[in-house]
This record gives C-alpha cells, structure tokens and sequence, in this order.
C-alpha cells in the first residue's frame, strides 16, 4: 500500500496530487473521481517536450461547463500518487486559450486509475493506493 496526504484548505477545496510526464516535467493535477479520463493543459504537454501537432485525434467531451473538443496523446509515461502509466492516452485542452486558470493543470480520470484500488480518506486527508 503507497499512503499520500493532500491539503484541504475549505470544504470547496479539490485535492490536488502531483504528477510527472516522462519523469521530468512535474505539474500538478485534480483528483476527479466523475472524470472518465485524464486531461491536462496544452502547456505541460508543449513543456514535456511533446509536440503539439503529433495529435492522434480529437473527442468531444461533455464537461460541467458544456462540450468542448479535445485533442488525443500517447504519453510515453505518467506517473502519480506513486502509479506509472507507460504509452498511455490523455486528452489535452488548450485551458488559457479557452480562459481557464487554476492552481492546477488538468485533471486524473479514473482511466488512470482503473487497475488499482485506492480510498480517500477525507478526515485523514489521505489517499491510499493498493
């Protein structure tokens, strides 16, 4: 079993765990357990090395805010919350383009954690993955 701690500041707070693209480029993404799938920002994938052209594909997504369309990745690796993903697909958006800013950049879906079992322990403020 791998422990994390999250901070919640407010009752209104996401928890925000860390992540890495090729175990390199370290950002920060929300845990989203209604999420189906793992988006992040254009940014940290354009920071990661990726070039943004070398998309696979795009998907029109249903968010709360509407559907919007997002463009498909292969990432070589994703690792958080102590999980490595290799060859895995992400969608990513543009979220300064779009107008969105946050403390975070994007979002872990349950495709990311589809294989493991994992309990969040909010009183404890921890995540436990097993």
């Amino acid at each position: 079993m791998k422990l994390f701690s999250f901070d919640l500041y407010t009752d209104e707070d996401v928890i925000i765990v860390n992540a890495s693209i090729e175990g390199k480029y370290k950002f920060r993404l929300a845990l989203d357990t209604a999420a189906t799938h793992t988006t992040i920002d254009s940014n940290v994938l354009y920071f990661s090395g990726y070039e943004l052209k070398n998309s696979i594909g795009e998907k029109e997504i249903e968010t709360a805010n509407g559907i919007i369309v997002v463009e498909l990745y292969n990432l070589g690796q994703l690792e958080s919350l102590g999980i490595i993903k290799t060859n895995f697909e992400v969608q990513v958006y543009d979220f300064i383009a779009h107008g969105i800013t946050s403390d975070y950049d994007g979002v872990i879906g349950l495709n990311f954690l589809r294989e493991h079992k994992f309990c969040i322990d909010i009183a404890k403020k921890e995540i436990s993955i097993f």
